[in-house]
């Protein structure tokens, strides 16, 4: 008896070990959240403690995003070829062990090195938990399975925020990057023992069979002992898969999510790196600046959320065109205010997290795009080199965020906000294999 694993897996029900397994997924990027966003959080504790001017902190910014953009390459190509779960986990123990040096360094040079070790291993971890949760779920509950993996960077980065609010005024910022440490080491040896490979990989793989099989019986699905698996529902594995992206039916779309990613990316890291800094430049404390970049995350977590779910009713294109838009709106009236500390924080935290949620939601709702863009063969190196292009953005930010608040303050960072994220909207309107409404 043979079975199709593709019809298996894509019209089967979303089991309860299945909602674990996406959980699992994500608690691995709820750490990268973390330790993605400490830095920024530290930046004006360091500024003081090194007598540094904020524009040294640029190169170390930069690096550090450098770092991803080539983890995100070289893991989502690692991720096809060795297993999603194997370069997950990798991941996972290089930002680790980076952020703990980073705790013990006291210079901007050695900082710099540590973050872009830690950057390559922040980078491989996203594209490959996005396409370890898409193929763990049936297809109608693939967009919110990786909505809801990936909307635990937005998550993460919140819980930094809350955490640099209480330990950065008692303890400092090299406690902050030890508990940043610490987490994601621990978390790779706990999982290592809990979570299973994509059952798409392992099909992939004959010697690899009874590991399949075993997986696909704690899904719900009986499978005797004697049944041929296969996955004729895929494409088979290329040789080249850097050059399958750019199929005829694929170059377009890909061309335009690359765009999509470096563009919204660079507007989510201009708020990661920088908005602390516009919150103690207007005079607020650290403790303030630190729930600022929460509230701005903490939209974000919402609006993913929100948007996913708005993929089954009506569409990815409709849904990320309207959170592009209003993005653009937010971070245009953010550049009419004053920002000083006398100000009623009210409304600023109010704005700051309907404008930075909806800027997350469409960075985190793009991953789900791209796992429904790419095949499974292709899948992990599609998303990877996509999340990699978007880091040349990154990268932009550190050098951008401090240029236009030098030119004129936070009126022109706002501005350079909204100018991005009206790139973002012109490149997800390009794009024509969307995720379609399912309901």
């Amino acid at each position: 008896m043979t079975v199709d694993l593709g019809p298996l897996l894509d019209d089967g029900r979303w089991t309860r070990y299945q909602k674990w397994l996406v959980f699992l997924t994500a608690i691995t990027v709820v750490a990268d959240g973390i330790d993605n966003q400490l830095l920024g959080v530290s930046i004006p504790t360091m500024m003081r403690e090194w007598s540094a001017p904020r524009g040294a902190f640029a190169s170390v910014i930069s690096l550090g995003y450098f770092g991803m953009m080539l983890g995100g390459a070289a893991a989502g190509l690692a991720g096809d070829r060795f297993g999603r779960r194997t370069a997950l986990l990798s991941s996972m123990v290089v930002f680790g062990t980076a952020t703990l040096g980073a705790a013990f360094v006291h210079s901007i040079g050695s900082l710099a090195v540590l973050r872009f070790l830690a950057g390559i291993g922040l980078g491989g971890a996203i594209p490959n938990a996005a396409a370890l949760s898409a193929e763990y779920v049936p297809k109608p509950w693939r967009s919110i399975a990786v909505t809801l993996t990936i909307v635990c960077v937005p998550l993460g980065a919140t819980i930094a925020g809350l955490l640099g609010s209480q330990v950065l005024a008692h303890s400092g910022w090299r406690l902050l990057f030890q508990i940043g440490g610490v987490l994601p080491l621990v978390l790779a040896v706990l999982l290592g023992f809990v979570l299973p490979e994509s059952p798409r990989y392992l099909a992939r793989h004959a010697s690899r069979r009874l590991e399949l099989v075993q997986l696909l019986r704690r899904m719900g699905h009986a499978i005797g002992d004697g049944v041929v698996i296969t996955d004729r529902s895929e494409r088979a594995a290329p040789r080249a898969p850097l050059a399958a992206l750019f199929h005829p039916d694929l170059r377009g779309d890909t061309l335009a999510l690359w765009g999509s990613f470096l563009s919204c990316l660079l507007t989510v890291y201009l708020g990661f790196s920088w908005l602390p800094a516009v919150l103690t430049g207007a005079g607020f404390t650290s403790a303030v600046a630190s729930n600022g970049i929460t509230a701005f995350n903490l939209g974000g977590v919402a609006g993913a959320i929100a948007g996913g779910l708005a993929f089954s009713r009506v569409g990815s294109r409709v849904a990320m065109l309207i959170m592009a838009a209003g993005a653009i709106a937010g971070a245009v009236a953010l550049s009419l205010m004053t920002i000083e500390a006398s100000m009623a924080r009210l409304a600023l935290f109010a704005l700051l997290t309907l404008t930075g949620g909806l800027i997350n939601a469409a960075q985190t709702t793009m991953y789900a795009l791209a796992t429904n863009l790419y095949d499974s063969a292709i899948r992990a190196t599609g998303t990877g080199v996509a999340v990699s292009i978007g880091r040349l953005g990154a990268i932009l930010s550190g050098y951008a965020g401090a240029w236009a608040l030098d030119y004129g303050g936070s009126r022109a960072f706002f501005v350079l906000m909204a100018a991005t994220m009206c790139i973002c909207f012109v490149m997800l309107s390009i794009i024509r294999r969307h995720v379609p409404a399912s309901r």
